[in-house]
């Protein structure tokens, strides 16, 4: 097939996905255009990795179909793996090999020759800061480095479309913002990137585009600010000292905004729409939970976050596990992260 200028370099059609009983994927169309970051924001469970597996050629749909580059992912999978580049959720490395070792290999399996291989594995350790430890096995790499030869990895082949899937998951701050740079750093190159996240701040800074995905659907599309006016003007959010009160808010806040209140009550936190009457909102709402005796810890006026869109769409934030088998104890990926340390 002859992909017209202008047409999207990533498309799926009515994308259905079934595990058994279990629905991963419930008719998902997306595009995606030549050059774009395009930001698949959900929580743990939402489906985003089916769909990039499917994209990949590394899972078959159900139903529907997944088209990159103007290549079917299923039938003509073996050219398209070719032509894209996949960064997974977790570092696909071999631990006894070197850096260098890791990227060659990928390099042959692209089926470039050796040395050209060599050349461009060695481009990529340096642009990723991995030069110095080229030479190491991979297993005396912290989780960073991994995550960055991870990386590394997926650009060795130079594809025109690169599949990154929770790609800041489990760095530190500094090395998330160093692939937050370097993501961008591409696109100026003409890379397409399809970027799933469950970061807000993420999606917020990085995409052209972002599809908000929960239960195997895609319930929204647009770009920041397009997803942020839904909500429109600024929201209150509340920080409630005790996790009982958090009922007795949002009984006490009815009608107070231009908008339903929504809790957080894992994070005691309460959102409210305001609109444009912020200001007056805020003297309205201390008055009222000084009556009810209601302690709070904090509380702000702020313009909408996507966080914020998540709320309005789905009723709970976005770090809600949607399937109650991703995460132990119904924890969220995004919460264990936090409480993670990395020393890379």
């Amino acid at each position: 097939m002859t992909r017209l200028m202008g047409d999207p370099i990533i498309r799926t059609e009515a994308l259905v996905k079934s595990f058994g009983a279990v629905e991963a994927l419930k008719g998902v169309d997306l595009e995606v255009e030549k050059g774009a970051v395009y930001g698949l924001l959900g929580p743990n469970g939402a489906g985003k990795t089916t769909a990039v597996r499917i994209l990949t050629t590394l899972l078959q749909p159900t139903s529907g179909r997944a088209e990159v580059d103007g290549l079917d992912s299923v039938r003509d999978a073996e050219e398209l793996r070719f032509r894209i580049g996949l960064a997974g959720q977790s570092a696909a490395v071999d631990e006894n090999l070197t850096g260098l070792e890791n990227l060659e290999l990928v390099g042959r399996l692209y089926h470039l020759p050796k040395e050209e291989a060599r050349r461009r594995s060695i481009e990529v350790l340096e642009r990723f800061d991995l030069a110095d430890a080229a030479g190491r096995a991979a297993k005396t790499y912290s989780g960073g480095m991994r995550r960055r030869l991870d990386l590394a990895a997926s650009l060795v082949g130079r594809p025109d479309v690169l599949f990154l899937d929770e790609p800041t998951t489990g760095l530190d701050p500094r090395s998330r913002i160093d692939v937050w740079d370097f993501i961008r750093e591409l696109q100026n190159e003409g890379t397409t990137l399809l970027l799933t996240t469950q970061y807000l701040e993420e999606a917020d800074l990085l995409a052209d585009k972002i599809g908000v995905m929960d239960v195997g659907t895609i319930i929204a599309e647009g770009t920041s600010d397009e997803l942020k006016d839904r909500i429109g003007g600024e929201v209150l959010e509340l920080h409630v000292e005790d996790r009982a009160d958090v009922a007795r808010v949002l009984e006490t806040m009815q009608g107070i905004g231009a908008g339903e209140p929504t809790a957080d009550h894992d994070e005691r936190r309460v959102r409210i729409p305001v609109g444009n009457n912020g200001p007056a909102i805020l003297l309205d709402s201390v008055r009222r939970l000084d009556e009810a005796h209601i302690r709070l810890i904090d509380i702000a006026l702020h313009r909408p976050t996507l966080d914020d869109v998540f709320l309005s769409l789905t009723g709970r934030g976005a770090e809600h596990d949607a399937d109650p088998d991703a995460a132990p104890a119904g924890r969220s990926k995004r919460r264990r992260d936090r409480r993670r340390k990395d020393d890379g």
